[in-house]
């Protein structure tokens, strides 16, 4: 039997599925895999995640993988771990953050280990090969980076209307603003949507029923 189970696609059109059986192993390879061939931090990282989890795996769907990386960043800690312990936690609680995490965390402890038993930094800046090395990653850490920015803004379906408060905000965190602020203002925003769009849903309701209870009275 497969650790998946095939369920009808969902609403955003893409195939979903629901976890069953073995998935620690599959979840801990891929984690590991991704740990240990990404450069350039949690960010980088973020694209090949949705690849591997949304795409390929069909683990959870990307409403909810961008929900996620939502609540990642807002915690903190290192995103790629964050959001690693977000998504075990969402397939198999407690376990799979932690096979998730672990994962996540051991390719890295192990190669900055090796690096700090075998080398120092004046060997890194001296050999010609590794500076080249680390001078070629460097290109590919930044499209990985602008990846998965182009991917959520996608995803969260920010049009031409919308396209200035991200811009904004990136300009203000450049020139020096607190970036907990905007996230306390993103939250409150979103609040405030959430009531007025409720509000509007009880009104239209209401209206609705008003409109059929003097149909029925004639």
């Amino acid at each position: 039997m497969n650790d998946l189970e095939q369920r009808p696609a969902d609403d955003d059109g893409s195939d979903g599925n629901v976890v069953r059986g073995g998935i620690y192993g599959p979840l801990f390879w891929t984690f590991l895999k991704i740990g240990a061939f990404t450069f350039g931090g949690g960010w980088a990282m973020i694209s090949i995640i949705e690849r591997e989890i949304v795409d390929k795996h069909r683990w959870i769907r990307r409403e909810d993988f961008l929900d996620l990386l939502a609540v990642s960043q807002s915690l903190p800690g290192i995103l790629a771990v964050n959001i690693s312990v977000s998504i075990g936690d969402r397939l198999r609680g407690l376990r799979g953050s932690v096979v998730a995490a672990l994962g996540t965390i051991l390719p890295s402890f192990l190669i900055i280990l090796a690096i700090a038993v075998f080398l120092t930094p004046d060997i890194i800046k001296e050999n010609a090969v590794v500076s080249a090395i680390f001078k070629g990653i460097r290109p590919c850490v930044v499209a990985l980076i602008i990846a998965p920015v182009i991917t959520s803004a996608r995803s969260a379906k920010i049009g031409w209307r919308t396209v200035w408060i991200p811009v904004v905000v990136a300009l203000l965190i450049y020139f020096g603003a607190n970036p907990i602020w905007f996230i306390l203002l993103g939250g409150v925003g979103g609040w405030l949507w959430l009531r007025r769009a409720n509000r509007r849903l009880r009104e239209s309701r209401e209206a609705s029923a008003g409109d059929d209870e003097k149909g029925g009275g004639r």
